[in-house]
């Protein structure tokens, strides 16, 4: 099952075809990105989801961040069978078309306020088409370049398109940050912001212009001279031999674990920045686009190092690295973010304690004073431990509090030195930051760097594009695209900033284990199919 060329491309073709895939990842991944970026800011919630909650405001539109990716694995069916029966080339340029009419369509609908319920329905509908037409673009470029490439350099050519998914956040925080420096916040609040969604119009033109210029892939070519290609690619992708056990190890042990781990060092670092941490929002998109560009290189050391060492380790290396180091850096995070803020919550810990303490983040009205008290202070993105007792209590750094109206509770954090203003991390701690994005990246890279070449590899040509995809967006929607909105309903009803985490060791323990037991190597590091 090679993924090499049957004769090897010239060195000028090659750079087309990397540079036109990778390229037109980063767009594609930018127009998919564009709306995590922004909800983590709280303006998606705010504009199509408004619910007079700020912790119901962002539960929604990370809701509606995980629908896209909930619909990649029909598209992964769709486009993977048109890939397999129609060809590479033609594929992927009819999902980048699809995926840039939909960003732009979400930057043109209306807010909620103006035209009510039709916004969110309007959103989710276009984040379905997103959804649908990345679930096609991924397979499409990692197979296209890897049966380009000639022996022994499929993990360091396909490793650009992981770089490009990288890019594609990059460029979104990009446009984003260039946005806010070029208006007056004014501006940028009455709309402005809408902009970074229709500059997908230009993203696409240049990605359309580059892409037909490629030719159709040599093994692609091949096949259809030679009257090889598949009937129904989806239904031979089940019936293949040996090709359910691949698929489920490539679902449960690859794509389910690199996912989690990518999403939690790019959008729950930069959501724990700018929510639970209080950083200033600017400051902490600089330093999550900075610390992600800074860490682009992780992606093509350990892509190319697999060439060598095999495709396993580096991804088993990251999984067993990521359950040792993910709490502590966070911890690291949270210590240099907002030092204030942590030592309060050290030295004058919040307890709430009652009869019953039930709290659910969707409740518009919580069942009891407790349940209150929960609502209050997880708005305010205040770490709590709920305790068991007769009556309601509450207290901050041990003194119980008598009053326990908003700004009775206001004045106590205050007076325990809770400073609840967005904070700007000084230089030095800035640095601190970086240095732990940058752990995360090369915790990322060295589970993702690799993979293209991987699932490539472990299938055969003739259903590889519908073989690769399907279980590869199966377990980056499910796993990956539900993570924002299942950590952060977690730390929601915990009160703790960090508890969300688990829901990445657990994942990462997963696959790690499918990994271990079911991706099969030989002494020299190819995959045994």
């Amino acid at each position: 099952m090679t993924t090499a060329a049957t004769s090897e491309p010239s060195a000028k073709d090659i750079r087309l075809v990397i540079t036109a895939s990778s390229l037109g990842t980063v767009f594609e991944w930018y127009d998919f990105f564009i709306y995590g970026t922004l909800a983590a800011s709280g303006i998606i919630g705010r504009t199509f989801f408004p619910a007079g909650n700020e912790v119901v405001q962002t539960l929604l539109a990370w809701a509606g961040f995980a629908v896209g990716f909930g619909f990649r694995p029909l598209g992964a069916v769709l486009f993977g069978y048109l890939g397999d029966r129609l060809g590479r080339k033609y594929t992927f340029l009819v999902t980048i078309t699809l995926m840039g009419i939909a960003t732009a369509g979400v930057g043109l609908v209306p807010s909620a306020a103006t035209i009510g319920y039709l916004a969110p329905a309007l959103v989710l509908m276009l984040r379905i088409m997103q959804g649908l037409a990345l679930g096609g673009e991924y397979g499409g470029a990692a197979v296209y370049v890897a049966e380009h490439s000639p022996p022994g350099k499929s993990g360091f050519y396909t490793s650009f398109i992981q770089a490009g998914v990288v890019g594609g956040f990059i460029l979104s925080l990009a446009v984003v940050l260039s946005t806010k420096f070029l208006v007056p916040a004014a501006w940028w609040d009455a709309g402005w912001w809408r902009f970074p969604f229709l500059f997908s119009i230009l993203l696409l033109g240049v990605s359309l212009w580059m892409r037909l210029k490629l030719s159709e892939s040599p093994v692609f070519a091949a096949m259809r001279a030679a009257g090889e290609r598949a009937k129904n690619p989806i239904v031979e992708s089940f019936t293949y031999p040996g090709n359910i056990r691949r698929m489920t190890v490539a679902l449960f042990g690859i794509a389910a674990g690199l996912t989690v781990i990518w999403y939690t060092a790019m959008f729950t670092v930069l959501s724990f920045l700018q929510s639970t941490m209080r950083v200033e929002s600017t400051t902490a998109q600089l330093i999550v686009g900075a610390g992600a560009l800074m860490g682009l290189g992780w992606f093509i050391l350990f892509g190319k190092l697999s060439d060598r060492v095999g495709r396993k380790k580096p991804i088993v290396i990251g999984y067993i690295l990521t359950l040792i180091l993910l709490f502590p850096v966070f911890w690291t995070i949270a210590a240099a973010a907002n030092p204030g803020l942590a030592h309060a919550a050290r030295q004058a810990p919040v307890i709430v304690a009652g009869p019953h303490c039930a709290y659910s983040p969707f409740a518009t009205q919580q069942a009891d004073e407790c349940g209150r008290l929960l609502d209050y202070f997880s708005k305010k993105g205040i770490p709590y431990t709920k305790a068991h007792t007769p009556a309601t209590v509450v207290s901050i750094g041990g003194e119980p509090q008598a009053d326990r109206s908003p700004a009775a509770l206001d004045a106590a954090l205050t007076a325990a030195g809770y400073d609840l203003d967005p904070v700007v991390p000084s230089g030095s701690n800035i640095v601190v930051i970086l240095l732990a994005i940058l752990v995360m990246g090369a915790l990322s890279g060295a589970t993702y760097g690799p993979v293209a070449a991987l699932l490539s590899e472990m299938f055969p040509p003739a259903i590889r594009y519908s073989s690769l995809s399907i279980p590869y967006h199966l377990g980056t929607g499910y796993f990956g695209g539900f993570l924002p909105f299942i950590s952060q309903y977690i730390v929601a009803k915990t009160g703790n900033p960090f508890a969300g985490l688990w829901y990445t060791m657990a994942v990462v323990a997963m696959a790690l284990v499918v990994t271990m037991v079911g991706l099969r190597e030989d002494r020299r590091g190819r995959v045994l199919t």
